[in-house]
């Protein structure tokens, strides 16, 4: 939590200095793709013999604010996010599925590339941060010959931590790619016939965006 609170206080002094220093400030909207890449606990030696998630593509859209100090090439943004994720988890006595809905917010520094030459028309970049997610909704189906003997419960509030690389056109879109790790649990797999392969959850996830600034 302290490295947080110091990502924070590093983020609120660019968006300070940039403001003051006629920083180029830019708004947009972002829409694109998310990957899971659900991990699970081995709180058995066998437990990934009897259980295995899968990825499954969701969906993500929202706004996005820019700010960047021209000198630099340094900023940050920020993005408030609609994220749909799906997931399926296989086990030795069935499979359940998920799908959950997050407003997400991502908040990232970012380096842009100076490109000579082509650096007004093409701009590389690099970001990374935490992104924050509040879960709205969550639905789940259990699939079993005779009864529901497990279920997942997910954890209304995660935190991530992303990495990620793009490039800007024309000053105005950008093309994005980030690999999100999970810092805290995303949701619990229990076990109500054995409570020893219950199972803690975290969710890292490949997204994929591409936005239009003005």
């Amino acid at each position: 939590m302290k490295n947080l609170k110091r990502i924070f206080i590093a983020i609120a002094l660019i968006f300070a200095v940039g403001i003051s220093a006629n920083a180029q400030v830019k708004f947009g909207v972002k829409a694109g793709m998310a990957l899971n890449d659900i991990k699970l606990s081995d709180n058995l030696d066998d437990l990934y013999s009897n259980l295995d998630a899968s990825n499954r593509a969701g969906f993500t859209g929202g706004l996005m604010l820019e700010v960047m100090l021209p000198v630099f090439n340094l900023g940050v943004d920020a993005s408030v996010m609609y994220v749909h994720r799906s997931s399926e988890i296989n086990f030795t006595e069935g499979n359940i599925n998920t799908n959950n809905d997050y407003i997400e917010i991502p908040l990232n520094l970012k380096w842009k590339i100076g490109l000579p030459i082509v650096g007004n028309f093409v701009a590389p970049y690099v970001f990374t941060g935490p992104s924050f997610s509040f879960l709205t909704s969550s639905v789940y189906d259990v699939y079993k010959a005779d009864d529901k003997m497990a279920t997942i419960e997910n954890q209304k509030f995660n935190v991530d931590w992303n990495l990620g690389i793009g490039v800007e056109i024309m000053s105005h879109v950008q093309i994005g790619a980030s690999y999100g790790f999970g810092i805290t649990e995303y949701a619990k797999y229990i076990n109500k016939e054995n409570p020893n392969f219950d199972s803690n959850i975290k969710n890292n996830y490949w997204t994929i965006t591409a936005a239009y600034l003005f």
